[in-house]
């Protein structure tokens, strides 16, 4: 069960020659998410392998150019390449008149339905929902609508250790309790129980993976708390700590206020990107994030980064 992470874009404001705009794709049990889509993301996708037709959703943070100027040609491949299913967008509010423009010019071509979900919550809400995948969005701190991300693989059902079903004799109703989580609990000839616990019947066959997406955004107090010990933590890191006062004004993050918050949250890795174009060396901004957060990794454009199953027996 594939859960990874492709940075395609880590670019802010401006593309250089070796980064393209902001833009990622999550790969969960099949299913690949685009969130966001900056400048360049046909070309990166192409590179990495990853078929536009793939592209189960697309999550956009905000409406910054540079987060969203490459979904106008993206959406007009799809329609060339005869996207046969509808395509849903989570975006804040003020992407709908962008959508509507976009389509009174260019929507002659494409005959799948786009539906756009406005994102308009003030703290972590769900989004979507699978079987296996819950997605919430939580409001960031840039000045305009923007919304990070978070993908949680859902609490599988427990398996039952499938000796003690012979040992115990475990009904049909029994075992299905087992797999809600529940222990087994039986009635004695003279009226006392028996408790056969969960712990002893069955277990959990792996440990959920997630993942949070935190692009642009200046520090603000509840942070932290919202991405509290996801596996791994995208979050933008778009100045060295050199240029903070830059960072404040524009409302975004230097390299420590990244690291700091991935610290504070416990999680497990973090990636930074959206580099200022002055920050010709991401070796740099890896650097200073190690300092407060050893578990950093500066990502280059075509980047994967994998969050393994842990498996349960």
């Amino acid at each position: 069960m594939d859960f990874t992470l492709t940075v395609l874009g880590t670019a802010s404001a401006k593309p250089t020659a070796g980064r393209q705009q902001s833009a990622q794709v999550l790969t969960v049990h099949g299913r690949s998410f685009l969130i966001d889509c900056g400048e360049g993301v046909q070309t990166r996708l192409r590179q990495g392998g990853i078929s536009p037709m793939r592209i189960d959703s697309i999550f956009i943070s905000h409406i910054h150019g540079d987060h969203v100027f490459g979904l106008p040609g993206l959406l007009s491949t799809m329609g060339m390449l005869a996207r046969p299913k509808p395509l849903t967008i989570y975006a804040p509010s003020n992407f709908g008149p962008l959508l509507k423009f976009f389509l009174s010019y260019y929507g002659e071509g494409i005959s799948f339905e786009i539906k756009h979900v406005p994102l308009t919550m003030r703290e972590p809400e769900l989004i979507y929902r699978t079987k296996s995948l819950e997605i919430s969005a939580f409001p960031l701190n840039h000045g305009i609508e923007t919304f990070g991300f978070i993908f949680r693989e859902r609490e599988p059902q427990y398996n039952v250790r499938k000796w003690k079903i012979d040992e115990y004799g475990l009904t049909l109703a029994e075992i299905a309790a087992v797999k809600r989580g529940e222990d087994v609990v039986r009635e004695n000839p003279d009226g006392t129980f028996t408790t056969l616990t969960l712990d002893e019947l069955g277990y959990k066959p792996f440990a959920p993976r997630s993942f949070a997406y935190c692009s642009d955004t200046a520090p603000f107090p509840e942070e932290a708390s919202w991405v509290a010990g996801v596996d791994l933590l995208y979050h933008e890191a778009t100045y060295l700590e050199e240029l903070s006062d830059m960072a404040r004004s524009r409302r975004h993050s230097t390299t420590l206020q990244a690291a700091r918050c991935a610290a504070e949250a416990g999680v497990g890795r973090l990636v930074i990107g959206h580099y200022s174009s002055r920050g010709k060396d991401s070796g740099l901004y890896q650097e200073e994030c190690r300092t407060l957060f050893p578990e950093t990794y500066a990502a280059s454009d075509l980047d994967t980064f994998d969050i393994p199953l842990v498996k349960f027996s």
